[in-house]
């Protein structure tokens, strides 16, 4: 009993990931460090319910709707909303109001409530009528393109765009990388070498930090409901 998660990769520029998560018996879970920012929905008890989530910077716990079904769409690093700058959403969120099993409203208009299968449509959607946007130039510095402008320039749209530095969301990407490959039976040591940490009470910390866990409980599957989908059934 717990969370169950299933995720799969966007081919969509604008989304970095769509997941469906049902919820038993549990009613607390670890929350995990994330650099992206996110709608969810989900029905508990008939009731429909939608949200804005932001960027976390430090693992927590976080309750969790007991007998719930969500379904979740997480941004490319550099989309945001018109009407809510991501950083005003770091370490938080906006429940949306009005919302039924059928529609959600966002920046003043009524949308159809997305299934996990027609995520894409709902963003293109979003993208066209100039709600969703981003900076390209975000995009371009993380595929490891150098801009035509001034460092500065680009650390101050990195934060305008994230609400994070570029080091913060580097950090916190290896870390949940480094708990994913654990989780799938990596040993720290390898882990370590691979992501470049400096050593294994340095992966340690980070952990800490970012994901909640120690190495050996994610190895084991210890620790109980945690916000991150370890078991790998990631598909495109």
């Amino acid at each position: 009993m717990g969370l169950r998660f299933e995720t799969r990769r966007s081919d969509s520029p604008w989304v970095d990931a769509v997941w469906t998560c049902a919820s038993e018996q549990v009613t607390a879970m670890t929350s995990v460090a994330g650099v992206r920012w996110g709608l969810v929905f989900w029905t508990q008890a008939g009731q429909a319910y939608a949200g804005i989530t932001g960027p976390e910077t430090r693992t927590g716990t976080a309750p969790v709707p007991e007998g719930a079904i969500f379904t979740g769409i997480e941004f490319a690093v550099g989309t945001s909303l018109r009407a809510v700058p991501t950083p005003a959403l770091i370490d938080g969120g906006i429940e949306l109001p009005d919302t039924t099993r059928r529609t959600f409203r966002l920046d003043g208009a009524r949308w159809e409530t997305p299934g996990p299968d027609d995520a894409e449509a709902l963003v293109a959607r979003l993208v066209r009528a100039g709600i969703v946007v981003r900076d390209p130039l975000v995009a371009d510095v993380l595929r490891g393109h150098r801009p035509d402008v001034s460092e500065r320039t680009v650390e101050r749209r990195f934060r305008a765009a994230t609400g994070m530095t570029r080091g913060a969301v580097r950090q916190i990407e290896r870390a949940r990388t480094a708990a994913e490959l654990l989780a799938a039976g990596d040993p720290a040591a390898e882990v370590v070498a691979k992501l470049d940490y400096f050593d294994e009470p340095h992966l340690a910390r980070a952990l800490r930090s970012y994901v909640g866990r120690t190495a050996r409980q994610l190895r084991e599957g210890d620790g109980g409901a945690i916000a991150l989908d370890l078991d790998q059934r990631l598909t495109s």
